[in-house]
């Protein structure tokens, strides 16, 4: 674990630069708008370790699967987020001695992520091995009001010297994804123009002809004199830049203003790319960058007024919900119903930048609570969309009659994931396609969505499931074979207890959704019957036979549901007792001896009680967790938070307090040691869920919001913000009481430890905390 990260409420601040660390920091600082997005790299050249990244939302590349030996239903490719132009760039030498802060000796230097209003900041002074001294402030940021345009202020002094200084402003797309086959490059040059203080450069993939135009338009002053002088032009392959030579006198300070645009053919015309690019660029010139950065502080203030949470006495756990907040809101804003949420967001390649069942469990609660309805209904019509896709998928492994597999990984539909314990056998994801459609109707009161999209997905995936299971003649019940839980570090295990858990309630829910819209839309009802040709008795008749059949192992000595049939064969031994020295596992273990282990990487068994906790009592929950959390060794990004919400749902305090703070600075503080490769954007709608689902105890029952709340004794207060249906509510919790503000027009009945209270139009309740 690191801890270099300075605390602060409201700002991530690194003092003092260390190489070892610049990818991570990389990953920390970086910034986004819901289309385009930038890892934390300098401006200025830098020869030491780094990881470039700056992408286009919706731009990918479907890369030749690469395997050992090639098994029937592989998918073709392997679709990578690509890394795009490179729109920051701007060279400074001195008397023809380039900066380099991997060549340079640094006397000072500091980066600052202001999440508040929405910039990163890099302070330092370095010593050039001549010996000059120079130093520099930038600031940049991603627009969130010019969603396809970034700016930069970059401020250059020499400390100790006269002499002449080149700048060079340039944007490079000349790139390459460090995880493409053989280093293999994916952009070639459409078109480019490069005129005086401005230029534009156009790319192609090689695959799938996504065209992307990136322009620049700058301007240097030097002190209060603009330079107008005419640039040189540089031209290479994929690259486009203007190099200006001046006079520079010891303490007068460069000033270089660059603004840039990033446009794709995913929103624009490709023959009118160039032409509003330029105007793009003409109009943030324009406005200038003091007017943009005002505009930035703006945006983010209504952003955070809809989604901030504040604690009170923890400055470390403050820092940590702000930091998750703002990477969700400047990943996804749900304005494109194309667009879904990858695993690192913009800030790193790592999972292809591809959609994962993470977004239905993890991510769709967060959006449901903190934005407008629209934005969490885009997410779950994203997989209706892709359902006859979902159907192909589950034919290539010969499925038929309609039965649905939604991906594992996908860009478009397509499964393009390319081990085999995950593409073929971790089907569980499937669940968590039907588990959204219920969490979004629950919470919205959306019962409309049932008909026109969300029971046609029910029946594509419940048809999966009954020709998933076969019946065993030894255990006169239905089995589940061959399947990979959400713990990873089991594969091809049967009967793994979640998976056929949710296969069955799947298939109970489909039944009374088909029964739901039958009764209250009979025409979508008769059109959907045709649509699918579904067999209305006869299937029915089958699920609710599996349904009243299917294997579930569990243990009856020690009470618990086994996570699959064997588990209780391995060596059983604690996380505690382990050498610290051997964690985490996935790092130094063979995949061999992790396999043979009784160590779950992730919540397995305990993410099914999570979703079906009504169905359990209190101490069924507490036997399994106290069973299984000390065998966990929390290695994937998506495990603290459901720990922390059960936790927190049997009283444990600390446990809970633990696992959020886990999963709150899981990024920040490096936990599981692979923060460099990007931050795990879909986890961290992980820990909003554990204060607002853990701490606050916040359901939803029968149309009705339920709290029961706590306060962490680290922290002496906590508040938030919810949506739910017509409704926006402020939360604050404290010690000694709960306050309830009802900021709408209508009052509101909320359930506050199984007690009701009516919550007046713009009223505040005060009410006692048990």
């Amino acid at each position: 674990m690191k801890n270099y990260v300075k605390k602060d409420p409201w700002c991530i601040i690194e003092a003092g630069f260390k190489p070892e660390l610049n990818r991570i920091s990389e990953s920390i600082f970086s910034i986004g708008n819901g289309k385009m997005g930038q890892r934390a790299n300098f401006e200025e050249d830098y020869s030491g370790d780094s990881l470039q990244g700056s992408y286009v939302a919706g731009v990918y590349y479907p890369d030749k699967t690469k395997v050992g030996w090639w098994k029937i239903g592989y998918p073709e490719y392997f679709a990578k987020v690509l890394n795009a132009a490179n729109w920051i760039g701007i060279g400074i030498a001195f008397d023809g001695e380039v900066l380099d802060l991997a060549q340079c000796e640094i006397l000072d230097f500091s980066r600052v992520l202001n999440m508040k209003e929405g910039y990163l900041e890099r302070n330092f002074t370095v010593r050039l091995r001549s010996g000059k001294e120079i130093r520099a402030t930038s600031q940049r940021f991603c627009s969130i009001v010019d969603t396809e345009a970034g700016a930069i202020q970059y401020a250059i002094t020499p400390l100790n010297f006269s002499g002449k200084i080149k700048v060079v402003p340039c944007i490079d797309a000349d790139v390459v994804n460090e995880d493409s086959n053989y280093e293999e490059k994916f952009w070639e040059e459409v078109d480019h123009e490069l005129e005086d203080h401005y230029g534009i450069l156009t790319v192609r993939t090689k695959k799938l002809d996504f065209h992307v135009s990136t322009g620049m338009k700058y301007k240097i002053y030097r002190g209060e004199e603009e330079i107008l002088a005419l640039p040189q032009v540089i031209k290479k392959e994929k690259f486009i830049a203007h190099e200006l030579v001046y006079d520079i006198e010891e303490g007068q300070e460069t000033i270089i203003y660059k603004f840039a645009a990033n446009l794709s053919s995913e929103h624009h015309p490709k023959p009118e790319m160039i032409n509003r690019c330029r105007e793009l660029l003409e109009r943030v010139h324009e406005k200038g960058f003091t007017k943009m950065k005002e505009e930035q502080a703006y945006g983010w203030a209504k952003k955070w007024k809809e989604s901030d949470i504040t604690i009170e006495g923890d400055i470390s756990a403050q820092q940590g919900i702000r930091f998750n907040i703002f990477q969700l809101n400047q990943t996804y804003t749900g304005e494109d119903e194309r667009l879904n949420i990858g695993p690192k967001g913009f800030t790193g390649e790592k999972y292809g930048g591809s959609t994962y069942w993470d977004t239905e469990a993890y991510c769709l609660p967060f959006y449901l609570s903190t934005a407008d309805q629209k934005v969490a209904r885009n997410l779950v019509i994203y997989r209706y969309k892709h359902l006859q896709k979902a159907i192909e998928n589950a034919e290539k492994l010969g499925f038929n009659h309609g039965a649905a597999l939604y991906p594992m990984v996908t860009m478009n539909g397509e499964e393009c994931h390319n081990e085999w314990e995950i593409t073929f056998e971790e089907i569980h994801r499937n669940g968590a396609m039907a588990y959204a459609i219920y969490d979004y109707i629950r919470y919205t009161g959306d019962e409309g969505y049932l008909a026109q999209y969300g029971l046609e997905v029910l029946i594509g995936i419940s048809r999966f499931w009954a020709q998933r299971v076969n019946y065993s003649q030894e255990k006169k019940q239905f089995v589940m074979l061959g399947v990979t839980g959400p713990n990873e570090y089991e594969n091809n295990v049967n009967n793994n207890w979640y998976t056929s858990r949710m296969a069955r309630w799947t298939m109970q829910y489909t039944i009374a959704s088909l029964e739901q819209v039958k009764g209250s839309a009979t025409t979508a009802y008769e059109k959907i019957l045709a649509k699918t040709l579904f067999e209305e008795n006869d299937e029915v008749a089958s699920w609710k036979k599996i349904i009243d059949n299917l294997y579930l192992p569990e243990d009856a000595t020690r009470g618990i549901f086994l996570q699959q049939e064997g588990y209780l064969d391995k060596e059983l031994i604690q996380v505690k007792d382990l050498d610290p020295q051997h964690l985490p596992i996935n790092q130094n273990w063979s995949w061999d001896r992790i396999l043979r282990s009784c160590f779950i990487k992730q919540a397995d068994v305990l993410q099914g009680i999570y979703c079906f906790e009504d169905e359990f009592d209190t101490a069924t929950i507490k036997r399994n967790f106290d069973f299984y959390e000390p065998y966990t060794v929390h290695e994937s990004s998506l495990s603290p938070c459901v720990h922390s919400i059960l936790a927190a749902r049997l009283g444990y305090k600390e446990k809970a307090y633990e696992m959020y703070l886990r999963t709150a600075r899981l990024d920040l503080d490096d936990y599981n040691n692979d923060t460099e490769d990007g931050c795990h954007i879909t986890s961290m709608a992980g820990t909003w869920m554990s204060i607002v689902k853990g701490f606050a105890g916040m359901r939803v029952k029968e149309g009705n919001l339920h709290f029961n709340p706590f306060t962490p004794d680290q922290w002496k207060s906590f508040a938030f913000n919810i949506r739910f249906r017509a409704y926006l509510l402020r939360i604050k919790v404290n010690k000694m009481d709960v306050e309830i503000e009802n900021h709408s027009d209508r009052p509101i009945t909320v359930y506050l430890y199984g007690k009701p209270h009516e919550i007046e139009p713009h009223q505040v309740e005060v009410l006692e905390q048990i």
